[in-house]
């Protein structure tokens, strides 16, 4: 065990601190981000909770291993979670970090070889080999009365999301697509669709790297129609979908007036 009750990483990847006085164990899938606030580090989960302990930077660092990436000298984030590196680090969630502009180039190429890293781990898993193998595992899917497809993400040269292709898909996806899946499948979106909204690439690239389960509704300028997507992960590298037509779904409780969905979705952007 390290100092001031860190331990060292399992084959579980997991992390042992103490907090408040508990001792907690964390998922390191589930670690944002830690910053040393004082004399304590807080470590930010993708669940929005904020865990204080007294561990270390340094053990902490050692402890949570190579995927993290130190932005300045107290604070460490993880590279799943980085979107894209601008004027300050954005996370897959929306968050920001501040780091000192002058090292933007280093960071870059520190985030990069980071990512790549994951990126290139994903083709060394065990992932189906063609669309009978696809469809095989996905074969009871076929039957389901809403539109689900499974993607695989599409990476460039920086190891950011630009694209993703379809490799499962069901008929009600074809026609929600308003494409027969003869086209879909083996196909990326952006060569489908020319005008295609690159807000759906921030969730399902969060879905693929972070693991989390994510819901978002909104307008799809792609199809002319309002979507409620929930997205999760299934092979490295990919995530599923459930698709539904706003326009089709019939709210059972709660306001469903006009104003009442209108308000629901601005809620939920």
């Amino acid at each position: 065990m390290n100092e001031q009750g860190v331990m060292g990483l399992q084959d579980y990847r997991m992390l042992n601190v103490v907090s408040g006085r508990r001792r907690i164990m964390l998922a390191v899938s589930a670690v944002l981000y830690v910053c040393m606030v004082g004399r304590h580090a807080e470590i930010h989960t993708s669940d929005g909770r904020v865990y204080a302990t007294r561990s270390s930077m340094q053990a902490l660092e050692e402890a949570l291993g190579d995927g993290f990436v130190r932005v300045e000298r107290g604070c460490i984030v993880s590279a799943r979670a980085i979107h894209e590196v601008t004027d300050h680090i954005c996370l897959v969630n929306g968050e920001t970090i501040d780091y000192p502009l002058r090292h933007r180039s280093e960071m870059r190429d520190r985030v990069q070889s980071a990512r790549r890293s994951i990126v290139e781990d994903f083709a060394q898993k065990t992932t189906p080999m063609s669309h009978e193998d696809y469809h095989r595992h996905y074969q009871s899917f076929d039957s389901l009365p809403c539109a689900f497809c499974d993607i695989e993400m599409v990476f460039n040269e920086q190891q950011r999301a630009v694209d993703w292709i379809f490799r499962y898909g069901n008929e009600p996806l074809a026609r929600l697509e308003k494409l027969p899946l003869e086209r879909l499948i083996g196909s990326s979106f952006s060569s489908l669709f020319a005008n295609m909204d690159h807000k759906w690439l921030r969730l399902y690239e969060r879905a693929t790297l972070y693991g989390e389960t994510l819901e978002a509704a909104d307008y799809s300028p792609e199809i002319d129609t309002w979507l409620k997507v929930t997205c999760f992960p299934t092979f490295p590298g990919h995530c599923a979908c459930l698709l539904f037509n706003l326009d089709q779904v019939r709210f059972v409780y709660g306001d469903t007036s006009d104003e009442g969905i209108t308000r629901f979705l601005s809620q939920r952007r």
